[in-house]
């Protein structure tokens, strides 16, 4: 309870700032659309729309996108309803910038995301502990994701300098989630991009770390042509269980802009609900009274969840080409990209009881899931062509191919009687956003997903999923 509302006072220290900051646009500055007065800006989107989802769960008022978007294991049946962050995640968030002198310049941001449809705090986790214990058919819609109701989803501070880049540090997004955003040929939407929606891509492997707590991160352009970008994470501790370490490198020339990226994460963690046996089980996994210097897990069905851990190493090379540096007529941009990603067994084994985003607990803990690697291929690609002024249409294709890392009988199969089994994940989609004014938009599209053999593993409902969407988006 005290955690929950220290949240909601900075929460609402947030909106305070923020209506200082309009009120002192409006008295004090220029006369302009921008919400920033002393080098402090207010920005946001809200973003919200109307889904048809023909293989679906109900939509879930904590989860990120509300719906699943891809077809899931829980996909049961045909559900229509309101759905948030479609085309951009809803958000509202303060960000600095201060002179210093010399062309350097403190920076901070601070970034809050929420539900529009619900009017509640953003959380992952939650869906997935609102679902323990739950039945595939009886399920909401319900996704590991970085976004574990956290009060600040960005909260950094740093440098910045023109010449020689920046540095900042906090809980920031990784250098991966920035390519993603830049290279998706749909910016990482969730309705309408496979590698928006899940954050497997952008996490390295796992989604929980599309954004890293305790991590020190810079990035510079140079020369306006070659890009650099390091970053690495903190585990407050001794050793290497839970760092991480991102490298990227680039550049861009005639219309092509091209990043090659290199990913090392430890203890690695994928969460998911509990089955019913697990909840049945939680009472014994902490004995009252606890024994004389025993210890146990302090776990119940509203933060226990089940986590499967690895050590993950990423390649991945993305890029983008402008058909206007061809002097081609009405130009559209080409965008393509490729991440070879290994899971392994952990080097250092967590425990079951060890906290997880959010002050959720791992009462259960797998660190032998793969004592064959497993290898998750992810290419995409697609185009954005603007047919007219403020009228934009993508399409792309996103793909996963996991090869075969079951052992003993089950070696080298290509069905889906087990997840280790090699298996494909193919998404196609199309949308269209036209800009009524530079702040508001409304969107529409679709996408298709469908799962074949391993990655169909307990796919017993339905394997196939459509999502026609419309919406609109407001910016500030």
């Amino acid at each position: 309870m005290a955690s929950k509302a220290l949240g909601s006072g900075l929460l609402l220290g947030i909106w305070l700032a923020a209506i200082g900051v309009a009120q002192g646009q409006s008295a004090t500055a220029p006369p302009d659309d921008s919400l920033t007065w002393h080098g402090i800006t207010l920005y946001g989107i809200v973003d919200l729309g109307l889904q048809y989802q023909t293989h679906g769960a109900p939509i879930n008022d904590y989860f990120p996108a509300g719906s699943a978007d891809i077809v899931q294991k829980n996909s049961n049946k045909s559900v229509t309803g309101i759905t948030p962050s479609n085309l951009s995640q809803s958000r509202v968030g303060l960000q600095g910038a201060e002179p210093l002198g010399a062309g350097w310049t403190a920076v901070f941001k601070l970034e809050t995301f929420f539900n529009p449809q619900s009017g509640e705090i953003s959380d992952g986790l939650k869906s997935l502990t609102q679902n323990n214990g739950r039945s595939l058919t009886s399920q909401t819609t319900n996704l590991d994701t970085s976004v574990a109701g956290q009060i600040f989803q960005q909260s950094f501070v740093g440098f910045s300098n023109p010449e020689f880049g920046t540095l900042t540090y906090g809980r920031q997004n990784t250098l991966l989630a920035d390519g993603i955003a830049k290279y998706d040929p749909n910016y990482a939407s969730q309705a309408f991009s496979l590698i928006g929606l899940s954050g497997t891509t952008a996490g390295g492997g796992d989604t929980q770390d599309r954004r890293l707590d305790s991590s020190l991160k810079y990035t510079a352009t140079y020369g306006g042509v070659a890009h650099l970008g390091l970053m690495y994470k903190f585990n407050g501790s001794n050793g290497g269980a839970n760092s991480a370490f991102e490298a990227q490198f680039g550049g861009e020339a005639m219309g092509a802009s091209v990043d090659a990226y290199y990913v090392k994460v430890k203890d690695a963690i994928s969460a998911a609900s509990l089955s019913a046996a697990q909840v049945a089980g939680l009472p014994g996994l902490c004995p009252d009274p606890v024994p004389a210097g025993g210890s146990c897990v302090s776990a119940s069905t509203s933060n226990a969840l089940s986590g499967t851990i690895s050590d993950n190493t990423v390649y991945g090379i993305m890029g983008t080409y402008n058909l206007g540096a061809l002097d081609v007529p009405g130009a559209p941009k080409l965008f393509a990209g490729y991440e070879h990603i290994k899971f392994a067994n952990p080097s250092t084994p967590l425990s079951a009881g060890v906290s997880d985003l959010g002050g959720y607990v791992l009462a259960y803990i797998n660190n032998k899931a793969y004592d064959n690697d497993k290898v998750l291929q992810v290419f995409w690609a697609g185009l954005r062509y603007t047919v007219i002024p403020n009228l934009d249409l993508a399409v792309a294709y996103y793909g996963y191919k996991q090869n075969s890392y079951a052992t003993g009988s089950k070696a080298g199969c290509s069905t889906n009687e087990a997840s280790s089994c090699s298996g494909t994940e193919d998404a196609f989609s199309f949308d269209a956003d036209y800009r009524f004014t530079k702040r508001f938009d409304g969107y529409a599209g679709i996408m298709y997903t469908g799962v074949l053999n391993g990655l169909a593993s307990g796919y017993t409902l339905h394997t196939t999923d459509m999502n026609p969407t419309i919406g609109v988006r407001y910016k500030f």
